[in-house]
């Protein structure tokens, strides 16, 4: 189970660094969605931090398991709050990339729980 832990937490963080370097430099596949849900452009570098702390957080938790569960909880409501912004918006459309990573965020809580 370590293993998947691993594996798990190196591909979300991978994820999460990847969205949290689209929010920083502006791309406008990223803030097209979130500017149209209502997302102020100043959260933007907040929004990025955030999910670039839950990378490095679930990398921690490699090496302290408790860091890395938190890490994922906090992953996890992230997400949850972008699925209920769409859903706020009614935008039905967008909805589903953040809920399919909230599911992915899930797997590092379960895996560092079983590895404690």
């Amino acid at each position: 189970m370590f293993i998947a832990y691993i594996v798990a937490a190196v591909l979300l963080s991978l994820l999460l660094a990847g969205s949290g370097r689209a929010k920083l430099v502006r791309d406008p596949k990223i803030t097209t969605g979130l500017s149209a849900v209502g997302v102020p452009e100043s959260w933007f570098p907040r929004l990025a931090v955030l999910e670039i702390l839950g990378a490095v957080g679930l990398l921690a938790g490699i090496a302290y398991r408790p860091l890395g569960i938190a890490a994922g909880v906090g992953v996890a409501l992230y997400f949850l709050g972008a699925v209920v912004t769409h859903l706020r918006a009614r935008d039905t459309k967008g909805a589903p990339v953040p809920a399919v990573i909230l599911l992915v965020a899930i797997a590092p809580i379960a895996l560092g729980l079983t590895t404690l």
